[in-house]
């Protein structure tokens, strides 16, 4: 059973009640360090979504592998790119074409 101090946890308080329990006042620091932790992290950052069927072009491993998949130079790829957009079903019909 813990007591409550009247003025704080410090060794001057004024008790109100049996021993206080010391344990309880750490896991409380403690709780309250990781919440201000936690609030330094950015609420808003947008999660990536990956969709399987279209093109990240911002991912170079991405874009090379279907490249190479396709057997087109790179000339060729951004052409296709432009026709079709990002879609993967897109580009590998515009691929064919060529």
């Amino acid at each position: 059973m813990a007591r409550r101090c009247v003025g704080g946890d410090g060794p001057l308080a004024r008790a109100t009640g049996p021993l206080v329990d010391r344990s309880m006042s750490t896991q409380c620091r403690n709780i309250a360090s990781n919440m201000s932790f936690a609030s330094q992290v950015p609420m808003n950052k947008r999660r990536q979504t990956y969709f399987r069927n279209s093109l990240d072009l911002r991912d170079k491993v991405q874009v090379k592998i279907l490249r190479k998949r396709l057997k087109v130079s790179d000339q060729q790829f951004a052409s296709i790119l432009r026709k079709s957009g990002p879609s993967i079903a897109a580009i590998t019909k515009e691929a064919k074409v060529i």
